[in-house]
């Protein structure tokens, strides 16, 4: 494993949740030619580094088992402005000095730019085969390949210090690194390293002064400050060979190269990446070949360095060809394919771009993908077939300019700078302006996300919501990654067309219905800003009307996130109670158990589990004793023959496997009007783990469906059991099931007819309440006993389709009137129920 870590971000939960890339707002060119040079202050010791620091060394250059030629140390700027080290050195002391050692200086000269890197080569050896990149400063130190320390000095005189306390106390230095049993170091030494390793500092480029903590051994990785990697092939390998892009990105998924070196690939540079840990840049090749499944753009990786060129220069590319699985091989997803460990040469500057392809509804096959061999599912394999799949036409475009217009967003702007859009208005859209997932085979390949090659501290990525528009053309290359799949890196950015999408509310209930709503607050702890406590309240007081029962998922222990021990959720609940009221609602009661600590899945530390709210002087919460963490709920009859439940509330065998590490089923009474109505409020296990539609093996694995059947299997014995007792019960089943209605684990509920789903009441177009990569989808749902059969049923669309959220699940409601038991009582109340209605 390599320094230079691509940015990765992990799927968890119902949705995604993501950890962001580090933007820095100024390129090195633009640093280079306009930002103030800074030169850093005289300070007392070698306190924690602000800017300038030392980044990575190596000693086993030219050494026997070595495929580098030369020792180097490499400095990084972890500031917003460029540094000028003039005058600075870079100073090598043994690892064990004696009385007579002295310090040996290499001085520096130039620039190190934002976030960028900066490389001096030290001594060369006589053996290795692989040159560093072109340094930018060059001395001839000889760094010993196990143990010494290396200092960066704000001067070039040599340092006295012969110990760390003498040389922390020096106010020249700037930074030291000591490795394997080196005397000078800050803290403990760094671990020992080899010929054929070097000591880095994360891609974070902490600085604790502890080289212990703050360096790790692995495979030396040069770069200098254009970004550029080290030249030639290693050990054994081929010498590179003459290319051109469609030679290398190839007819399937995988380049015919993947692990050669290749030289003087030509092209001119369409895009730059200026932030993050991957930073590079794409380039096109200007003469096409005339095969529709090669691409004529590919990416150039630099790391953690912004590359110096421009848009518009002209190129010849030397590297090494990779295939780079983003989230890692095992997600699944598909391989991007990149040039790492690059130098080039600029022929020429302002050249004209070659023409984007424009994606279009005209363009994209209506067939998403083609299935994988049977018993071997992978598509790389595969010829490209972009004529015929639209997963085949992405890949083929893989690295080249591409263009959209005028297309519709069907996945809001999330705080990530990216949002989805659709270039086939008309398939499968929602009545609110996104893209329906109806079915396993209805994946939408029109969907494509669009993010933006602007830092947000230059350009703030535009808030849209579903369906909303983003005109005029979005241009720039294609790239790929596991939160989104095929993503249009734009260089020009459209602007956003406000539709007309509003947060809906709901009708209030009648005297004689009851209203039980269910609504995912996702992640919902007293760490929380008292905003989305208020937003929340905000959203069941007037949205939904204030229902009668809230069913709630993700409620948090009182500490939140911290792993501290703590169950209890009561400060959690008891806000958001104050926050109702405060909103103009009901003073709501409530009722949860606690968990288990660590047992139920979810945030780490969090123990969410599910709650019922409920309004006491519209219902009756029915509380009967005996419900704990590991104590299941059972059905009995009272003295009367009259169903009932041996705990509520009641977890429902919560010592099945089926509900390891995952929230256990709430199952409550209520009376309301003198009539029983059973509620259980259920939050299923995530998705975590699946393969992603756009996945590299075709049909995906949806390897996280087997728990969720499985607990579709319990929760059923226990609805059979109380319909057994009862058939003529008042059931609802609610809650974040994070599975859909066409799914296994609703097919297990429903079969037979015990209970039936009621998103199938509405119109095809309105099913949804959940956005995921442009897939407007079920997760959450009410179902209901036949018994039941007056009744409104109403998904809310509050959040999922908007890019200011208080949760990203949207809250559901069903208004029910519960059934007497008997067909003609029914009728006869209907009347009368209808006659107290109109007052």
């Amino acid at each position: 494993m390599t320094f230079r870590q691509q940015v990765s971000r992990r799927r968890s939960g119902s949705g995604s949740r993501r950890r962001p890339i580090g933007v820095v707002a100024a390129t090195v060119a633009g640093a280079l030619a306009g930002t103030a040079l800074v030169l850093a202050p005289t300070s007392a010791n070698a306190a924690p580094a602000v800017d300038v620091l030392l980044a990575e060394v190596y000693g086993g250059g030219g050494n026997n088992g070595a495929t580098l030629t030369n020792d180097f140390v490499e400095l990084a700027n972890k500031a917003s402005a460029a540094v000028a080290v003039d005058g600075w050195s870079v100073q090598y002391l043994p690892a064990a000095p004696k009385p007579t050692s002295q310090w040996q200086v290499t001085a520096l000269t130039g620039t190190v730019a934002p976030g960028g890197r900066f490389l001096v080569g030290e001594g060369k050896g006589a053996g290795g085969t692989v040159a560093l990149p072109t340094p930018d400063v060059s001395g001839s130190i000889n760094l010993s390949g196990t143990a010494g320390t290396v200092a960066l000095v704000r001067g070039t005189t040599a340092l006295t210090c012969l110990t760390a306390a003498d040389c922390v106390a020096d106010a020249r230095v700037v930074d030291v690194l000591g490795y394997g049993d080196a005397v000078v170091r800050e803290g403990a030494p760094a671990g020992a390293s080899a010929n054929a390793t070097a000591l880095a500092r994360a891609a974070s480029l902490a600085d604790t002064d502890d080289n212990a903590a703050d360096f790790v051994v692995g495979a030396p990785t040069p770069l200098n400050a254009r970004g550029e990697g080290p030249t030639g092939p290693g050990p054994g390998e081929p010498e590179p060979t003459n290319a051109r892009i469609h030679d290398i990105q190839g007819t399937t998924r995988v380049s015919p190269k993947n692990g050669a070196r290749v030289a003087s690939v030509p092209g001119v540079v369409t895009g730059i990446r200026s932030f993050g840990n991957s930073r590079g840049f794409w380039f096109q090749d200007t003469q096409a070949d005339d095969d529709p499944r090669t691409s004529e753009g590919v990416f150039v990786l630099t790391g953690g360095v912004t590359p110096q060129v421009a848009v518009g220069d002209a190129v010849k590319v030397s590297a090494k060809v990779d295939e780079f699985y983003p989230g890692g091989v095992n997600v699944g997803g598909q391989s991007l394919t990149q040039l790492v460990g690059a130098t080039w040469v600029i022929d020429a500057s302002g050249q004209a771009l070659p023409a984007p392809v424009v994606v279009d509804a005209a363009k994209v096959p209506d067939v998403y993908t083609a299935n994988g061999p049977a018993g071997s599912p992978s598509i790389e394999a595969l010829p490209l077939e972009p004529t015929k799949y639209a997963l085949d036409l992405y890949e083929s475009l893989e690295g080249q300019l591409t263009r959209v217009a005028d297309a519709r967003v069907v996945g809001a702007s999330t705080s990530f700078g990216e949002m989805w859009v659709t270039v086939e208005p008309t398939q499968n859209a929602t009545a609110q302006g996104g893209t329906l997932y109806a079915g396993y085979d209805a994946q939408n390949g029109g969907r494509v996300k669009v993010s933006s090659l602007v830092p947000f501290a230059q350009e703030p990525f535009p808030q849209a919501n579903v369906g909303d528009t983003l005109t005029g053309v979005t241009t720039g290359p294609l790239t790929y990654d596991n939160f989104g799949g095929y993503t249009l890196a734009a260089t020009t950015l459209g602007k956003v067309a406000k539709g007309s999408l509003k947060p809906e509310s709901t009708r209030d209930q009648k005297k004689t219905e009851l209203a039980v709503a269910t609504y995912n607050v996702e992640n919902l702890s007293p760490k929380d800003a008292q905003a989305k406590f208020d937003r929340l309240a905000k959203g069941i007081v007037v949205n939904l009307a204030t229902p009668d029962v809230v069913a709630l998922e993700e409620i948090q222990d009182n500490s939140g996130p911290t792993n501290d021990g703590v169950v209890a959720a009561d400060q959690t609940l008891d806000k958001l109670v104050a926050a109702i009221k405060a909103a103009g609602g009901p003073t709501y009661q409530w009722r949860s158990i606690e968990p288990v600590d660590g047992k139920d899945g979810g945030q780490p530390g969090g123990n969410i589990r599910n709650a019922f709210l409920f309004d006491a002087t519209r219902v009756e919460f029915v509380d009967r004793p005996g419900g704990g963490p590991t104590a299941a709920v059972g059905v009995r009859k009272d003295w009367l023959g009259r169903t009932q439940l041996t705990q509520s509330p009641g977890r429902i065998s919560p010592a099945d496997p089926a509900w390891d590490s995952s929230r256990k089923p709430l199952a409550a009474e209520f009376r309301f009007r003198g009539k029983s109505v059973f509620v259980i409020a259920n939050h299923f296990a995530s998705k975590g783990g699946d393969q992603a539609l756009d996945s590299r093996f075709q049909p995906p694995s949806r390897s996280s469906e087997v728990q969720r059947v499985a607990q579709a299997k319990v929760l059923r014995t226990f609805v059979d059991q109380l319909l057994a007792s009862d058939p003529r019960a008042n059931l609802v089943v609610l809650g974040d099931l994070n599975d859909f209605a066409f799914s296994p684990t609703l097919g297990t509920l429903t079969q037979g007819g015990a209970l039936r789903t009621l998103v199938d009441t509405l119109p095809a177009n309105e099913r949804w309440g959940y956005v995921f990569n442009g897939n407007s989808q079920m997760l959450d749902q009410i179902l209901t006993s036949s018994r039941i059969t007056r009744f409104e049923y109403d998904i809310v669309h509050v959040n999922a389709a908007f890019a200011d959220q208080a949760s990203d699940h949207d809250p559901q409601i069903l208004r029910v009137r519960p059934s007497t038991g008997s067909d003609f009582l029914d009728y006869v109340e209907q009347l009368f129920e209808e006659w107290v209605d109109r007052g």
